[in-house]
């Protein structure tokens, strides 16, 4: 360990990447991105949520965006995520079922490209949907629509990690606008059935 290691990390942050997470213990920002301490900001939930009305998100992503002026906005989410399972299923687990309503909310959407999937593919393609949804929720936030007028930044990221794998695949073009972000939108390209 280099002695002035922690000097350096009380000298402050100077991130260039905010990601936005699953909870899940086996997903560790800073290993899947080989980025050190000070490199990446992080807001962490379970199955990786924008919700418009998450205070603690928000105020992160303002954070990140307008005091810490970060470049990139990664969203994250992961194949074998138990938030999403739990969504997919049928009983109630308690409150955490408030949480995951938008995740449910985008199984009905696309039942239809879901139901003639078995279980563990149709859990991958949620999956992959979800990062989706959140990279578009992301994008429509008064604090991403100010920024991109301002200083044409955050490029958004929508990526997926395959804890199985340790590969990481990206489901979306880097976002930089208002009109990439409306490319993403299901009901713009009434993408129910498909």
């Amino acid at each position: 360990l280099d002695a002035t290691y922690f000097e350096q990390l009380a000298e402050g942050q100077h991130p260039d990447f905010l990601w936005i997470g699953c909870s899940d213990s086996r997903v560790s920002p800073n290993l899947i991105t080989g980025t050190g301490p000070g490199e990446m900001f992080v807001h962490r939930n379970i199955a990786n949520l924008v919700v418009q009305t998450d205070m603690n998100l928000l105020s992160v992503l303002q954070y990140a965006v307008e005091v810490l002026q970060v470049g990139h906005v990664i969203v994250c989410g992961h194949h074998g995520c138990g938030g999403v399972k739990t969504a997919m299923q049928g009983h109630s687990h308690g409150l955490v079922d408030h949480w995951l309503r938008t995740v449910k909310d985008t199984e009905q959407y696309f039942w239809r490209q879901l139901e003639p999937l078995d279980q563990a593919a149709r859990l991958r393609r949620l999956v992959e949907l979800n990062v989706v949804e959140q990279v578009y929720n992301l994008g429509k936030t008064s604090i991403v629509q100010r920024a991109w007028r301002e200083r044409q930044r955050p490029f958004i990221h929508g990526w997926v990690f395959d804890v199985g794998t340790g590969c990481i695949d990206p489901l979306t073009k880097m976002i930089h606008g208002d009109e990439d972000v409306q490319a993403l939108c299901k009901f713009a390209r009434g993408e129910a059935a498909a």
